[in-house]
């Protein structure tokens, strides 16, 4: 009997795969035994290259994010280049800092156009092409602590990690009986690139990881494991869901 977490045959679409987050899920899913189509502007050397040192196959989608226009040629791509798709992952995100009184236009289109828009018509993309074929697949939103709470200096980043929750239980209510699963998850403060700015301030790092039980900052790896369960057979009876993996930053 195969294991419910071996992904042997599947592929992956992972936004954003170039760095962090993305990157340790794009390795993650490759180890577990998906080939991977990751997207973004920039060529993720370092991701694909950890790929094919998993044994899988791995390509680069060249795509600007910040558009929602053209989504459905990034999942034609992905098919054309490795011959189906399984499994989405909206990872691609990105983060503007300013007071509430002073935050502009631009932030905040920006903010909600790439972690809001795009994973929704990438989602609609995916599930269209599944429709069609008469099958069912996994889509993995990556939400945030901040689709929880309001944080602070962040109104477009918290709007889109809010909406991004509500998609997930929307597309799960309307896709669940096609045997498409949406689920999501919320990582926790995580040494990323986002989140330098916040580990340079040293009260601000302090005080988040005096209220961390783990009393670490995550490290992307940590993620890797609630990845593969959300895409894997495992979690086929999963829908609507959102797993935290905060170091038990909710539970406090």
């Amino acid at each position: 009997m195969s294991s419910p977490f071996d992904l042997t045959g599947r592929v992956a679409v992972v936004t954003g795969a170039n760095t962090g987050l993305g990157q340790a899920i794009a390795i993650a899913l490759a180890q577990a035994g998906a080939d991977i189509a990751a997207v973004g502007r920039s060529a993720p050397v370092e991701t694909l290259a950890a790929v094919q040192a998993a044994g899988r196959r791995g390509v680069w989608i060249e795509a600007d994010l910040e558009i929602a226009a053209g989504l459905e040629a990034v999942v034609a791509a992905a098919v054309a280049k490795l011959g189906q798709i399984d499994i989405l992952v909206n990872n691609a995100g990105t983060i503007r800092r300013s007071d509430a009184l002073d935050f502009s236009e631009a932030d905040w289109d920006e903010v909600i156009g790439v972690n809001l828009k795009t994973p929704f018509f990438l989602a609609q993309a995916a599930a269209r092409r599944w429709a069609a074929d008469r099958r069912g697949g996994k889509i993995i939103n990556i939400a945030s602590m901040l689709s929880f709470q309001g944080g602070v200096r962040v109104a477009s980043y918290t709007a889109s990690k809010s909406g991004l929750l509500g998609i997930t239980r929307l597309l799960a209510n309307e896709w669940a009986a096609r045997g498409i699963n949406v689920n999501a998850i919320a990582p926790g403060y995580f040494a990323t690139r986002n989140t330098a700015a916040l580990r340079a301030d040293e009260a601000r790092n302090a005080a988040i990881l005096a209220r961390i039980p783990a009393a670490r900052w995550g490290e992307p790896s940590d993620l890797g494991g609630a990845a593969v369960f959300l895409a894997a057979p495992a979690s086929d009876y999963v829908h609507g869901a959102v797993l935290p993996v905060d170091g038990g930053w909710l539970a406090r």
